[in-house]
């Protein structure tokens, strides 16, 4: 079996008021084996699209590559717009080494309840995937569980918005459940009808098209 642990700390820091969540990187970032073009920084992965969707939104200019600098720019970009990164997952055991989130055994969660006492500033959880088996979403209803808490329905359309109030500071947070920004999701985005409404007026709108649309209401 091969142990996955995540190989980056959180990235928090003061006055952080948004979090993206997801799972586990690729493993080769465990192993150190990147890939050419692959930033050896949170979702840094070449195939990765959370950088290049964000890179449009913001029109960022960012290197896509193998650099201290590259590390650097994200970094800024966070902190400049308060954007903090904690992955729900801090380690799992697989079989299969790949990236799959269903492959993952033997889970263990990051506490997330336990950074958002310490970074009360945070008031909105940015789910990279939905409540499918072993994705962000789901773990953390796990997590919750365990507390004796449940998120809320605020909306149930996509992406869906959920709360909860947080047990040690009484504090309430939102959870936005966006499409994963991976191309595995793709096939998910081309059966929304919103996504095929504007497909049929548009021929080259694409599925990252979509996410860029989705993902700038929320960061």
């Amino acid at each position: 079996m091969f142990l996955h642990t995540h190989p980056y700390n959180p990235f928090l820091f003061k006055g952080v008021t948004k979090l993206i969540v997801g799972t586990l990187p690729p493993p080769r970032f465990t192993t150190g084996a990147l890939k050419e073009g692959d930033v050896n920084f949170c979702y840094g992965s070449r195939d990765g699209q959370l950088w290049p969707i964000l890179n449009e939104i913001f029109k960022l200019e960012l290197l896509f590559e193998t650099s201290e600098k590259a590390i650097v720019q994200r970094k800024e970009f966070l902190m400049q717009n308060k954007i903090g990164i904690c992955d729900i997952v801090a380690s799992a055991e697989r079989e299969k080494v790949d990236a799959s989130d269903l492959g993952m055994q033997n889970i263990k969660l990051r506490n997330l309840l336990y950074y958002l006492e310490k970074y009360p500033s945070v008031k909105t959880l940015l789910f990279t995937g939905g409540n499918s088996k072993n994705g962000p979403e789901y773990f953390f209803r796990r997590h919750l569980k365990e507390h004796g808490l449940h998120l809320t329905v605020k909306s149930d359309q996509v992406p869906r918005i959920h709360e909860f109030v947080h047990p040690k500071t009484n504090l309430r947070i939102t959870t936005v459940s966006l499409i994963a920004p991976s191309g595995a999701a793709n096939r998910a985005v081309g059966s929304i009808p919103e996504y095929k409404k504007l497909k049929m007026v548009d021929p080259n709108f694409s599925t990252v098209d979509y996410r860029v649309m989705q993902y700038a209401q929320y960061f």
